[in-house]
């Protein structure tokens, strides 16, 4: 990671007003000074108060972390006390959590009283309880690299269980024993899998090994916390280290069993020793497709600021323009319904596998089942709505374009797969290049030219067309007024058949579309009547 990319919030505060650190911590390293402000405030009213946690280790991987973490000796009621008129803002959602909220200044700090909290074996929910001293603290975190803290407003280090040098050696353990974090809270399993995938981080083999006997233990976990940390694993810099923990441990037994079952499938297709192998290789080269967000961030500024100064004769000129992603990319990083429909664009094939009279195995229709195992799995996991409907659609259609480079496909079969597609025709174009695995170069380069050619064509037809909106020659109010009939189920059938016919046959003028209506209408039994 380039430090310089991502060493300053949201407020962009220069390094320049950051508060420097003293030897011990990386060079160049600082803190904005709302940090020691807020120190002050606490040291000044008799309490303690510490930097904790994820932007203590952030500022040993070169970055900084827009959110601030604090912990303290002082009970909620105390912090709001001595910190609200000092924000501009505060919150006390987190309260009876011992947190209470402020912004200043642009950033966004958390205050938590010291805690000492584990779950009831049986139990969803932890059952918070209040420490009294930082080190009682630390020791109940996740793991070392989150365990360290800076004392306020001395800007002293504590790293009592090694984080520092487990961050320096790519390891990751926990401050006490693996089995009693682990019981403490379950869902720190996952979270093992997903520092995996966003840091790049080995595990240490007694990690795994306590989170391979206790995997069972994530079952008291609430779909909803299990289904955050999968999402954040599976944008990680290096998800497939996390999702081969979850695997390899057992935990996706209990979470994405889908996932798992995919390694006792051998795919001859695509020359895997399993579609497991296969689908993580999917996702990879998905990612190859994704371009950083920052990208158009700073377009949509640079050509926002443009449109502010041109004249008025040229501004339909300029808000006709449009950002275009680099090459080869389709869309911005890190994007889950893309990665996670990569990974899960096979499941349907356990369930589909056949035998042939020939020796060949073939998975007919796995798109259509695991179209509906993802829809399934992503509602038990409490997704929205709108998430499953974009990572099943991906999931249906990711076989559509088969056949394209030896048959080719008519007009009407290109505006089909666009209309099918829909909202999320960038990300199906970036599934289906990263579907091509083969080790064969010249098949690999045949499939590629042949869906540069479809792109080619779509991009032809969306100009003579204005494909993104294909819509029936004729609307619903001109239908009943064509033909004289009151709103129903008639006029959307009317509605469906011409929205056919225009996607078979391309665009027609209203009379030709009118003739077309009469000639439908005359084989419809309302006709009659």
């Amino acid at each position: 990671m380039n430090p310089s990319a991502a060493s300053l919030p949201p407020s962009g505060t220069p390094a320049s007003e950051l508060v420097a650190l003293p030897v011990g911590f990386p060079t160049g390293a600082g803190l904005p000074p709302v940090v020691l402000e807020l120190g002050q405030l606490f040291q000044a009213a008799g309490h303690e108060l510490a930097l904790v946690g994820g932007p203590v280790r952030d500022l040993f991987l070169g970055r900084m972390s827009p959110d601030l973490d604090f912990t303290t000796d002082a009970d909620p009621d105390t912090t709001l006390r001595i910190a609200r008129r000092w924000a501009d803002a505060h919150w006390d959602i987190g309260r009876k959590f011992g947190t209470i909220g402020f912004t200043k200044g642009g950033w966004q700090l958390e205050v938590t009283t010291y805690r000492a909290e584990q779950y009831d074996p049986d139990s969803r929910k932890p059952q918070v309880a209040f420490g009294d001293t930082l080190e009682g603290d630390l020791v109940r975190r996740d793991f070392t690299v989150n365990a360290m803290a800076i004392r306020l407003p001395s800007l002293e280090l504590v790293d009592l269980h090694g984080g520092v040098k487990d961050l320096a050696a790519g390891r990751l353990r926990t401050p006490g024993t693996p089995e009693g974090s682990f019981s403490d809270d379950p869902l720190r399993m996952m979270r093992a899998a997903r520092f995996a995938s966003q840091l790049g981080i080995g595990v240490d083999q007694t990690v795994t090994a306590a989170m391979t006997s206790m995997a069972d233990r994530i079952t008291i976990i609430s779909a909803e916390r299990i289904r955050e940390e999968l999402v954040k694993l599976v944008n990680g810099a290096h998800p497939r280290a996390g999702l081969n923990l979850l695997v390899d441990t057992g935990l996706a037994d209990h979470m994405l069993p889908e996932l798992p079952a995919l390694k006792l499938e051998t795919d001859e297709h695509h020359r895997h020793k399993d579609v497991y192998e296969h689908s993580l290789t999917v996702m990879e080269q998905a990612i190859g497709h994704e371009y950083p967000a920052e990208l158009e961030e700073r377009w949509n500024a640079e050509h926002a600021e443009t449109a502010s100064t041109q004249p008025a004769e040229a501004e339909g000129e300029v808000a006709a323009e449009r950002f275009a992603p680099p090459s080869g990319t389709y869309v911005p990083a890190p994007d889950f319904v893309l990665r996670f429909a990569a990974l899960m664009h096979d499941v349907g094939k356990p369930a589909t596998r056949r035998f042939e009279p020939n020796g060949a195995v073939s998975f007919r229709h796995h798109d259509v089942v695991g179209a509906k195992l993802v829809k399934q799995r992503m509602r038990a996991l409490k997704f929205d709505n709108d998430t499953i409907k974009a990572v099943a659609r991906l999931v249906e259609l990711h076989m559509r374009f088969y056949g394209y480079g030896e048959a080719g496909w008519s007009d009407s079969a290109v505006r089909r797969y666009v209309t099918d597609a829909g909202p999320v025709l960038p990300r199906l174009h970036a599934l289906t290049r990263s579907d091509v695995t083969t080790r064969n170069r010249r098949k690999a380069d045949r499939l590629a030219f042949a869906y540069d050619d479809l792109e080619r064509r779509m991009t032809e037809i969306a100009e003579r067309e204005e494909l993104e909106a294909v819509r029936p020659d004729l609307d619903g109010t001109q239908v009943m007024a064509i033909l004289g009939i009151r709103p129903g189920p008639v006029v959307g059938r009317a509605y469906k058949h011409l929205l056919e016919w225009r996607l078979d046959e391309g665009p027609h003028d209203e009379p030709e579309a009118t003739a077309e209506l009469w000639r439908w209408w005359g084989e419809q039994p309302e006709s009659a009547t």
